[in-house]
C-alpha cells in the first residue's frame, strides 16, 4: 500500500519520516546530510525512499511566525518544485513551524548527549511535521 514521505530540509540535513500504509501514522526513517547541489539532495530523497511504495511526498515549510514565507520556505518550495519534477509524484507542504521545538521535547527524556539529539532531531521534526499532516487529512 502507498505511503507518505515526510522531509524536513535543511541547510545541513535533511530529516525524513515515513507513513504506515494506512496513512495514521509517521514513523521517523533517518537523517540525510545535506552535502552537494539542490539535485543531489532530491537523489538522495528518492534514493531513500526507494524500499518504499511512495503515494506522494511531504516537505515542511518553514513559515514565519506570522504565517508569512521567508528564505527558509522558498527553499523548501524549489525542493519540493525540483523533487516533483524529478520523481513524477505529488508534493504537498506542510507548516512546519514548531515541528523542532516539538521534536527536541520528544527527545528531552531519552537523556541523549547533545550531538546524538543533534543526528536524531531532524529525523522526529519530520515525524512530527508528518504526523499533522496525517492527522489534517482523517
Amino acid at each position: 500500500m502507498p505511503c507518505f514521505l515526510g522531509i524536513d530540509y535543511g541547510g545541513k540535513r535533511i530529516g525524513l519520516a515515513i507513513s504506515d500504509a494506512a496513512g495514521r501514522m509517521a514513523l521517523p526513517l533517518t537523517t540525510l546530510q545535506a552535502h552537494g547541489t539542490l539535485a543531489q539532495h532530491v537523489t538522495a530523497v528518492i534514493a531513500a525512499g526507494e524500499d518504499f511504495d511512495i503515494e506522494a511526498f511531504v516537505v515542511g515549510l518553514p513559515l514565519n511566525m506570522d504565517g508569512t514565507e521567508g528564505k527558509q520556505a522558498k527553499l523548501a518550495r524549489r525542493f519540493g518544485t525540483e523533487l516533483e519534477r524529478v520523481a513524477g509524484k505529488p508534493v504537498h507542504y506542510a507548516d512546519e513551524r514548531l515541528s523542532s521545538h516539538a521534536a527536541a521535547e520528544l527527545l528531552q527524556p531519552a537523556k541523549l548527549t547533545r550531538k546524538k539529539k543533534k543526528h536524531r532531531l531532524d529525523r522526529i521534526a519530520a515525524k512530527v511535521m508528518l504526523q499533522e499532516f496525517l492527522d489534517a487529512r482523517s
